[in-house]
Parts: structure tokens; sequence; C-alpha cells
């Protein structure tokens, strides 16, 4: 379904998406012949309007390169998404000049809620979300449909190694705060207007131990319902507002 130099995205708002923000980067466009949504007639005049080739197809091509996503009677060829190395989050770290934000998944494996991540983080304006090279979702077409467009709009960046990148962080002047169910400390309670990264971990396992160690420090999201724990995509969101609420 993908390749190096490009790949499918499928579903209605990830493909309006992409030719609205990001037409260059959109190779052609498969429309499901007959279909009747009106959806689909906008995103096919769009296209055509910015110049990328338009073809109607059959359902079952769409499944084709829809893979298990549904289609929703529309896919886009891409480009593939721009991955950022670690070489350049310094660059960007420094380009926010002392107001950098950002997200850190320690192994999030569930491309839905990588997308929902990534969404928060771009709608909170982040400057990079950092992901480790294994054992993390990486930005396929379910991602990239789940963050309807937020995954070409902010800078994800792959790391070998997740505890040294943080240490470099730290180099930074970036502090870093794992968020953890059992911390004592509040989120609420942090000065977050600085250099801040946000650790999240994984569904199964939370933060892994060499990640806390290399964490400031670890804090909650206080819940006095009687849920132990958010989803991650949940916990994200709520935190990365709640440095935009403080930044105000």
């Amino acid at each position: 379904m993908s390749s190096k130099s490009s790949q499918w995205i499928v579903g209605v708002n990830a493909v309006a998406s992409s030719i609205e923000n990001d037409a260059e980067n959109v190779r052609e466009v498969l429309v499901e012949a007959g279909a009747k949504n009106p959806r689909l007639v906008e995103i096919e005049e769009n296209a055509r309007r910015k110049g990328i080739d338009v073809r109607k197809v059959n359902s079952q091509a769409l499944d084709g390169v829809g893979g298990s996503v549904r289609h929703q009677g529309v896919a886009a060829r891409y480009a593939a998404a721009r991955t950022y190395n670690e070489n350049e989050l310094e660059a960007l770290v420094e380009a926010a000049e002392g107001k950098a934000l950002l997200l850190v998944l320690d192994e999030v494996q569930d491309p839905h809620n990588l997308g929902a991540c990534l969404r928060s983080a771009a709608a909170a304006g982040a400057t990079a979300v950092i992901i480790p090279k294994d054992k993390s979702a990486t930005v396929n077409a379910t991602v990239r449909k789940t963050s309807a467009g937020a995954a070409d709009r902010i800078p994800v960046v792959a790391v070998t190694n997740l505890s040294r990148c943080l240490k470099d962080l730290q180099k930074q002047g970036v502090w870093i705060y794992g968020l953890a169910g059992e911390a004592t400390a509040s989120l609420y309670d942090l000065d977050l207007k600085g250099n801040i990264a946000l650790v999240l971990g994984g569904e199964a396992d939370g933060l892994r131990r060499l990640t806390r160690e290399n964490c400031d420090g670890l804090v909650k999201i206080p819940m006095p319902g009687e849920i132990e724990s958010l989803n991650v995509s949940v916990a994200t969101g709520v935190s990365l507002f709640e440095v935009v609420r403080q930044r105000g």
C-alpha cells in the first residue's frame, strides 16, 4: 500500500485535507464512479482546480489501495510523509525561541492513537512530535486519516535512542516531564511556559524505566473519578492544552 516515494491515503477528510493543505504532494486522486456523496464532487473539483489528476474507478480498486481502512469512495496517492531526523531537532527547538513544546510518545503502537495525538499536537501548536524508530506506530495511511491532515503539518521526528534524545534536549534547556498515573505531583502545578517536553507512554506498559529516569519529573493528570488511567491520545490532548492555557 505504500512505498518509499509514495503512499495511499483514503477517506473523505484525509484526502480533502491533503488537497487543501498540501496539494503539491498529492500525485493523483481516485474517486468512486457513480458515488452520490456531494463531498466527493467537491473533492474532485478542488483537485482538478489545483491541477491534480483525478481518475474514476470502481469500489474494488479503492478497496485495493485502502486495505483495511474504510475509503469512503476516495483515495489519494501521496508523496511519502516527510520525516525529520534527529539532527534537525536541535534547529526546531532553537527556532521556537524558548517556547518549544515537544510531545514525546514512548512506544505508542496503535496507529489510531498516534493519529489522534498528532491531531492534538498540531491543534496545540506543538513544535514537534518525537517517536522511537522501533516498537512505535509509523506515519502510515491510517495515521494520516486519523490525524485529519495533521500528520503533514507537524514535524514527526523518529529517533534511534529515546533516552539519548531526552538527554540532548535537556542540554538544550528543555524541561522534560513524564506523565505517570502513580506520580504525586499534578500537571496543573507545573510552570509550562518555557521549553517543555511532555512524555507519554505506550498503551500497554506506560513509560519505560529508562525513559522515566531521563525525565526531570513525573506528574499526573488529577482524576477524581473511579477510572485510573486515560487513553494515551486523551491524556495527550489534556496535557498539551494545559500548556496552551498557561501560555494564554
